[in-house]
């Protein structure tokens, strides 16, 4: 730590940052050695010409000061929305739960009413994948809704139950393969450490 405080005054912001995230990650209650990574970070975040260099010096410092971010894509209305529906199936594919897909076939049409566009959305071999313009005649079930209404599920105001109670959302076919395709898909938090334990 006394080598550390001497070579922050030297300008040797870099080497202080690694040598203090050792210190925090031994004793992450290490208030001074926190306070002293977050402060070459800055450093370096000032340095830095490349703005992601930048975003990730200062993100760090942040958190060593005050905790983790707490973040969410529920709740986030600009991204939700600015999504096109490939994005919203993309995402999905990456949520999906490999393991727990295994063996699984479900076959969903999906027609949004509001934009005038088509899916079908096909989970086998524990791949989740989807083609525009299309309706598979061997579907499990057919969805029929509004962009808004799946922008207001994605964005945790409503559930596909509601919607489908409601009336704003009609299936034809078997309607629980869409239950046990969302069964199978994992939720992400949006917090996590950048550089503390």
């Amino acid at each position: 730590m006394a080598k550390a405080r001497e070579d922050f005054q030297k300008g040797e912001y870099r080497w202080v940052a690694q040598a203090m995230n050792h210190v925090v990650f031994a004793d992450p209650t290490n208030q001074e050695a926190r306070g002293l990574q977050a402060d070459a970070l800055e450093q370096l975040g000032y340095q830095a010409e490349a703005a992601t260099w930048r975003n990730s010096y200062l993100t760090a410092a942040y958190e060593l000061r005050n905790g983790v971010h707490p973040s969410s894509l529920a709740g986030n209305v600009d991204a939700v929305t600015a999504m096109t529906i490939p994005m919203v199936f993309d995402f999905m594919g990456v949520q999906l739960n490999g393991p727990k897909a295994d063996g699984k076939l479900i076959v969903l049409n999906w027609n949004f009413t509001d934009v005038g566009e088509t899916y079908v959305l096909t989970l086998e071999n524990s791949v989740l994948t989807y083609m525009a313009n299309r309706q598979a005649s061997n579907a499990d079930a057919t969805l029929t809704l509004a962009r808004a209404t799946l922008d207001a599920i994605n964005l945790g105001k409503t559930t596909f139950e509601e919607e489908i109670t409601a009336g704003h959302i009609t299936i034809q076919g078997d309607g629980r393969k869409l239950g046990e395709l969302f069964s199978l898909l994992d939720t992400f938090k949006g917090d996590f450490n950048i550089v503390t334990p």
